[in-house]
């Protein structure tokens, strides 16, 4: 695996110095964009079995799994379960609501365009979670392909810029108080990354509030996964039993029976164990505040690594063949949960 795992570490320590010299951008990006480039030139995952360029194959394919998933225990480092609990109860309705909303939305506008499963959940979670670290933490749950975690990334990061440019502006017009608009950028920016950035441009108060709320809608991932792969599961077993295998009609059976806490727990991936835990050790005081900023910077280097290794994996024909569907349905979500978060502030009072 060291050939592929090498080509994914270079390509995202570029996409790390381009992300320190312009923050906005992240590290996330500028790692897909220019793994899908080289991937361009050297198309390992077309490539002929004993070529130079498939050699890469395994390497990748471990790195934009196994490490991304890392990436999202980490993030749980920097999460204090008591503050988000604190803040959680002031905007879960608004919170809850905009992730209803967009995940139903994501639904509805993705089978009127025709837009594949996979990629329309992995949109529509990216969108009403956490942009990269859900479309990750979702990804190995539905046994999506690179292509479509390459384009879902790249839809979501489009939508991002736009918020961070257009957001400001928004909440100055709406005459919105600082905690209100930390509340909508908590809510309604996709990846933590642009939800600082929209706040702070903003001011510091939205900033500091903004942060905790998109930290406690980060843990939804978790129902989220659940949900996801109790799904999964029973729609293999309705696949097998319609195609005649006794055991599978069995499984189909209990899958479709009561859903014991222990059969749920089967369901949540490790990592997703892992990123609460994470999150327990430091509100234990277990992590000393001095680790978290080595911590983070690890967690996003993890992500460049693995966002590289997806770039590098992209099929860019298959990119081509889903059209421009996949950024629309991106659009409308965005302008969707926008509009949804704000609704919601105003018939809640919370808006101000």
């Amino acid at each position: 695996m060291l050939p592929g795992i090498a080509a994914a570490v270079g390509v995202g320590i570029a996409a790390t110095a381009v992300g320190r010299g312009v923050p906005l951008v992240g590290t996330a990006m500028p790692g897909a964009v220019l793994g899908a480039v080289l991937a361009l030139v050297f198309k390992p995952a077309a490539a002929a079995a004993g070529s130079r360029a498939a050699s890469l194959v395994p390497g990748l394919k471990y790195a934009s799994s196994f490490l991304l998933q890392c990436s999202v225990v980490l993030l749980g480092t920097g999460l204090s379960l008591r503050e988000a609990l604190r803040v959680g109860v002031t905007s879960l309705p608004v919170m809850l609501g905009t992730l209803a909303v967009c995940l139903g939305a994501a639904w509805l506008y993705g089978r009127l365009l025709w837009v594949t499963g996979p990629l329309r959940t992995l949109i529509g979670v990216g969108t009403g979670i956490c942009g990269a670290s859900a479309i990750a933490a979702v990804s190995p749950v539905i046994e999506a392909s690179s292509a479509e975690i390459a384009y879902a990334v790249s839809t979501i990061f489009v939508f991002n810029i736009a918020a961070v440019l257009i957001f400001p502006v928004i909440g100055h017009a709406l005459g919105m108080s600082q905690h209100s608009f930390g509340l909508f950028a908590g809510t309604a920016v996709n990846d933590t990354s642009s939800v600082v950035a929209t706040a702070t441009t903003y001011g510091s108060g939205a900033a500091g509030y903004a942060v905790v709320v998109k930290l406690v809608r980060t843990l939804m991932i978790i129902p989220i996964c659940v949900a996801l792969g109790w799904l999964a599961q029973r729609r293999s077993a309705s696949a097998a039993s319609a195609a005649g295998d006794e055991t599978a009609v069995a499984d189909e059976a209990a899958v479709g029976g009561r859903m014991s806490a222990r059969r749920a727990l089967r369901l949540v991936p490790w990592f997703l164990i892992g990123f609460v835990a994470a999150a327990a050790l430091n509100s234990l005081g277990v992590i000393p505040a001095s680790a978290h900023g080595a911590l983070s910077q690890v967690s996003l280097f993890l992500v460049a690594v693995a966002l590289s290794a997806i770039g590098l994996s992209t099929d860019l024909a298959a990119l081509r063949r889903a059209g421009a569907k996949p950024l629309l349905l991106g659009a409308l979500l965005w302008v969707t949960v926008g509009a949804a978060s704000l609704g919601l502030q105003l018939l809640t009072g919370t808006l101000h």
